[in-house]
């Protein structure tokens, strides 16, 4: 063995030195262990050879088979997506102490276009599942590809492997574009050419001209910038842009007419240097998969319009096997099939009669993408496949067969509109955070969107809800089974359009939002299938509940009829001077919202709904807080709303002193003595050992009965308040046994040797009598360079006792649960 007893750094070092010495392997890739790249020699070369690899490798000391090192090493790269930031290289490989393998990148590239698959294991964990599945995908590739020498006994062969393969990979001084790297050199295109062209970037958008149609129309051009596809080539069909004579020109037919200017590049310096790094055009072979591969050039706001996102094949077998529960086993002879968001088509395989299915997708290399298909194999015919403008086009513009279909009585009653559309909405993350606004053009990208606005209110924002209700006006009669969230059900922006929407429900089932390709969230996707001749209202709709193993772990009820909502209730109680001691924000009552839930001392600008707590509502607003937070929030109650309650909780002092307990101690109670007087602590100064008096003994005062509320308040006028005010309350052993956790932790707290007290805290604050929770979360655990507070302190102590109270809390969650749906703050 040639490296023995050598740890893994140094074993990247000494195969460095002893085989790579002509090459730099010095770059650092993501979480590759070993990279190869030509060494720089002067600027130029630097300009030349920028981000490009010509060897990622997997490192291990001591004896591993290649095929185990190749397989952490794909798992490594997928779940980085190595591949988007980084130009891949011409080979993989892996090395340990005695021996070094080689695979081609494009061999196993493959794997990394999996839909169906859990990125996001740990690689070196070569027990999962997923490991099991990727070494037996690349385990055959490996047999006719791998390239494996021996350290010691064939140096010379692996020296020349390295001179003849590695060394040549870009020997003429040029990329070549491939199918693994065309994704990376776009998005470099994006910072580095798409600003030197003169062209009105949103007024394409609104004509369907993306920046990746400039892209492809660079892309076939010959080094002098001479187009090198005919006319009447297959690639040409699909570019709706062509780049002549140092300009691009548009040739989409329809739109031709708008751009009677050529566009020009403004920065031919920079844009000349761009392309000097790559050899154009690419092959012929590779043109045409590049093209029929567009939509991976397409931006993540417009592949969420466009609807490009693969379904898992899992889940297409499945919502067919639920048609034909429904319809019956021989369903598709009987009735005729429209995917009208289709993208390359994958919803459609398994499907067999090819002369009742359409297909329609909104761009034109998409339905190219479904004829290669077909010549491969794929059981469609090729007329039946076109491109439309659902939301956009006229259904006169559809091939007369289906117009037939939809013209017909008779006919059009056994369509099936089967479909997964578009996710996006005008609301993103950042509109929610305050960080950001609303996405433009998400609805104004549609000719219709301010009539269905009037005709479904703010619902006309979500792209699949105005497929549902043209498909809903178009074919009153039709089936309609559809992929989609189901905020359309229960969500608070929906009830105008379940007003207009009436249809009865026949089946349907969810699965988890992350099991889809490119789709990131941890809430419900459900396949729904409709009749929509049948005006029902919808009221109740019960789904099978499929985990990402498509095992049924049992039934989920989504309400469309729900009440009122949690937070009308607790206006209701506020304090309109907003002049308490905390205040509590009041997000959108569901639980995809709960994170942003917490109490503080003082209210911020986020949100406009911020609670103020006096003596008479602290109680009602802790019970809010706690109902919110005592559920884990998970993918199935991800939209499950809120609900004003009944008059249980009225009545119920234990519940009520519960919720004072859970709150007080909850990690989102984030009152601070920084940020003003704390008049939250639980305990008084002798049962902590405080060295110091508290600036404010309030709550233990309003523990023990001694803070006056009055019951006659004119801001309560519609409310009740509970009947245990003005009395000491009197907590369960469960609530109890939270508040003997927490002054253990507080008792630990105050005993801390501070500077001014004769210790030394050595990288922590001085002494803070008024502590809050939070203030000694922060005191034991700090904060990072960013601000943010660390998850862990090195204080094995403080561990021990935050682990204590975390854990009597959870116990304490599980009481109170059942009272949760018991007063109707949640349906079941």
């Amino acid at each position: 063995m040639k490296y023995q007893n050598i740890r893994e750094e140094e074993l990247k070092n000494k195969v460095g030195q002893d085989f790579f010495t002509n090459f730099d392997t010095t770059k650092i890739v993501g979480n590759i262990d070993f990279c190869v790249t030509h060494k720089i020699k002067n600027t130029n070369q630097n300009q030349l050879f920028e981000n490009e690899s010509l060897l990622w490798a997997e490192a291990k000391k001591g004896t591993v088979a290649i095929l185990t090192m190749i397989t952490q090493l794909v798992l490594t790269i997928g779940k980085a997506r190595t591949f988007d930031k980084f130009l891949p290289p011409t080979f993989l490989g892996a090395f340990d102490s005695q021996k070094i393998g080689f695979v081609p990148y494009n061999a196993i590239m493959d794997v990394f276009a999996m839909n169906d698959f859990n990125w996001n294991v740990t690689p070196s964990n070569h027990e999962t599942k997923e490991f099991k599945i990727i070494k037996e995908k690349i385990e055959k590739s490996l047999h006719k590809n791998k390239y494996e020498y021996d350290f010691l006994k064939q140096e010379n062969e692996l020296q020349f492997f390295i001179k003849n393969n590695i060394a040549k990979a870009t020997e003429s001084g040029k990329i070549l574009i491939d199918k693994n790297n065309f994704v990376p050199i776009y998005l470099r295109w994006l910072d580095q050419v798409k600003p030197c062209i003169n062209f009105d970037w949103v007024a394409g958008r609104k004509e369907n001209i993306q920046d990746s149609d400039f892209f492809l129309a660079d892309l076939f051009v010959d080094d002098k910038g001479t187009s090198e596809i005919d006319d009447d080539t297959p690639v040409n069909e699909n570019l709706f842009v062509v780049f002549k004579n140092s300009h691009y020109e548009i040739t989409k037919e329809n739109i031709k007419q708008l751009y009677d200017a050529s566009f020009q590049i403004k920065d031919k310096q920079a844009y000349e240097q761009f392309w000097k790094k790559y050899k154009r055009p690419p092959l012929a072979d590779i043109q045409q998969h590049i093209i029929s591969r567009k939509d991976l050039l397409v931006p993540q706001d417009i592949r969420e319009r466009k609807g490009a996102f693969f379904t898992p094949k899992k889940w297409v077998e499945l919502s067919q096997q639920y048609i034909a529960d429904v319809l019956g086993t021989d369903w598709q002879d009987d009735y005729y099939v429209w995917d009208c968001a289709a993208g390359t088509g994958n919803l459609l395989a398994g499907l067999t009669n090819k002369y009742n299915i359409w297909a329609s997708t909104l761009d034109q290399s998409d339905v190219s993408a479904m004829h290669d298909r077909i010549e491969n194999g794929a059981i469609l015919l090729k007329d039946h496949v076109f491109q439309f403008d659902f939301l956009n086009d006229d259904f006169s513009k559809l091939p007369q067969g289906l117009q037939d279909i939809i013209n017909d009585d008779e006919k059009r009653k056994k369509l099936v509109v089967y479909i997964n559309p578009p996710y996006a909405e005008a609301t993103s993350k950042k509109t929610i955070t305050g960080t950001g606004s609303n996405k433009s053009g998400v609805s104004t990208d549609n000719k219709n969107s301010e009539l269905y606005k009037l005709k479904i209110g703010s619902a006309s924002n979500e792209i699949f809800a105005l497929f549902m209700i043209k498909i809903y006006e178009k074919m009153p009669y039709a089936k309609l089974g559809q992929f989609s969230k189901l905020k359309f059900i229960q969500g608070t922006n929906f009830i105008k359009f379940k007003e207009y929407f009436l249809a009865k429900y026949l089946s349907g089932f969810i699965v988890p939002a992350d099991t889809f390709d490119n789709v990131k969230g941890n809430f419900p996707i459900g396949f729904t299938f409709w009749d929509l001749s049948k005006k029902n209202k919808i009221t109740q709709v019960k789904t099978n509940i499929f985990n990402k193993n498509i095992e049924l772990e049992g039934v989920k009820t989504f309400y469309g009829d729900l009440p009122i909502n949690l937070n009308r209730w607790i206006k209701s109680f506020d304090d309109k001077t907003k002049n308490g001691f905390g205040f509590m924000e009041n997000p959108a009552p569901d639980f995809q919202n709960n994170k942003f839930l917490n109490i503080v001392n003082k209210h911020g600008t986020r949100h406009v709904n911020y609670f103020s707590f006096i003596p008479n509502n602290l109680l009602i607003g802790l019970i809010y807080f706690t109902i919110r937070q005592v559920f884990e929030s998970s993918w199935l109650n991800d939209r499950d709303q809120f609900l004003f309650p009944n008059d249980g909780w009225q009545n119920d002092i234990e519940f009520q002193n519960d919720c004072l307990a859970f709150s007080l101690f909850h990690g989102q109670n984030r009152i601070s003595s920084k940020d003003g007087t704390n008049n939250w602590i639980p305990f008084t100064e002798q049962e902590v050992d405080a060295k110091e008096k508290f600036e404010s003994n309030f709550m233990t005062q309003f523990i023990k009965g001694k803070i006056k509320q009055e019951q006659s308040v004119d801001l309560f006028a519609n409310a009740t308040l509970p009947e245990n005010q003005n009395k000491p309350l009197q907590f369960s052993d469960k609530a109890t046994n939270v508040f003997n956790a927490g002054r253990e932790l507080w008792k630990y707290y105050h005993a801390q040797q501070f500077p001014s007290f004769g210790g030394v805290a050595e990288g922590r604050g001085g002494y803070n009598v008024n502590a809050s929770l939070y203030d000694i979360r922060e005191y034991f655990q700090g904060r990072n360079e960013k601000g943010k507070m660390n998850n862990k302190s090195q204080d094995q102590t403080y561990t021990k006792l935050i682990t204590q109270l975390r854990e009597n809390l959870k116990i304490l969650a599980k009481k109170i649960e059942p009272k949760v749906y018991e007063y109707g703050f949640l349906k079941v």
